[in-house]
């Protein structure tokens, strides 16, 4: 049975750091981005008993506390924020209407800010390259003007930056 919560608001930041101020719901949240879908229940507690233990085989009793503390504790929570849609009988979850509040607050999902980082730098690059080689009177750079190239690498950076503000 799939309980949905009747929450619309946004996650407060304050809420946000709550649900990740415990290590296993980081973990499920983490879990359940490296899955990009639904999860069963039982491959969530067994990841986080076996990042938990200091052996292997995962100690049962282990695999158990952590199984139960999924489903009195950590799963109710997040599927009251919304940041998950819990299926208590199909024992599955998936990301809800917070998820992606929440995962941006995680390490290692930063790959799209790096991204357009990378980007800027190229263009900037880019740019220092055409201005510097039309300085140099390479051939068909030196006709580009060495202001105007400037200004558009800028433009272009900007109108990215805002776009990525924006969106």
């Amino acid at each position: 049975m799939s309980v949905q919560t009747n929450r619309t608001e946004s996650l407060a930041e304050s809420e946000v750091f709550h649900i990740l101020g415990n290590d296993r719901r980081r973990s499920i949240v983490q879990l359940l981005a490296d899955e990009a879908g639904q999860v069963d229940v039982s491959d969530v507690a067994s990841e986080i008993a076996a990042s938990e233990a200091d052996t292997t085989p995962v100690p049962n009793n282990l695999y158990k506390s952590v199984y139960v503390s999924l489903q009195q504790t950590h799963l109710p929570q997040l599927q009251e924020d919304a940041v998950i849609e819990y299926d208590s009988d199909a024992k599955t979850i998936q990301p809800g209407p917070h998820f992606a509040d929440v995962l941006q607050y995680i390490d290692g999902h930063q790959e799209r800010q790096s991204s357009i980082l990378k980007l800027h730098l190229a263009l900037c690059v880019l740019g220092l390259a055409v201005i510097a080689l039309a300085g140099l009177g390479i051939p068909l750079l030196s006709a580009i003007d060495p202001v105007l190239s400037s200004v558009l690498v800028l433009l272009v950076v900007a109108a990215s930056s805002l776009y990525q503000l924006l969106g």
